[in-house]
C-alpha cells in the first residue's frame, strides 16, 4: 500500500461535497448519484422515496441524479401495513 504523500490531501479532499441526509450532514464524493448515495446507506431503492431540496426525484432518475454541495436529501422509507 502506497502511503498518502501530504500535498495529495487537499485535491482528495476538494473531491467531497457536503450535503444533508435526512437531517444528518454527510461527506461523499463528487459526483454522487443519489443510487449511489443509497448503496452506501444500504437502503434499497425500490422501498423509498427520495426528495432532493424538496423535489422529488423519480426513481427513473435515481441513476443519473447527481447530488451538489449543501443538497437537501430526504429518504422517506414505505411502510406497508394492515
Amino acid at each position: 500500500m502506497t502511503p498518502w504523500n501530504m500535498t495529495d490531501i487537499p485535491s482528495m479532499m476538494s473531491q467531497m461535497i457536503e450535503v444533508t441526509v435526512n437531517g444528518e450532514s454527510l461527506s461523499i464524493p463528487k459526483g454522487t448519484t443519489v443510487l449511489a448515495l443509497l448503496e452506501r446507506l444500504n437502503v434499497r431503492s425500490q422501498q423509498v422515496a427520495v426528495e432532493v431540496n424538496t423535489e422529488l426525484v423519480k426513481k427513473a432518475r435515481h441513476s443519473e441524479h447527481q447530488l451538489r454541495v449543501g443538497d437537501q436529501v430526504e429518504i422517506i422509507t414505505f411502510v406497508g401495513g394492515g
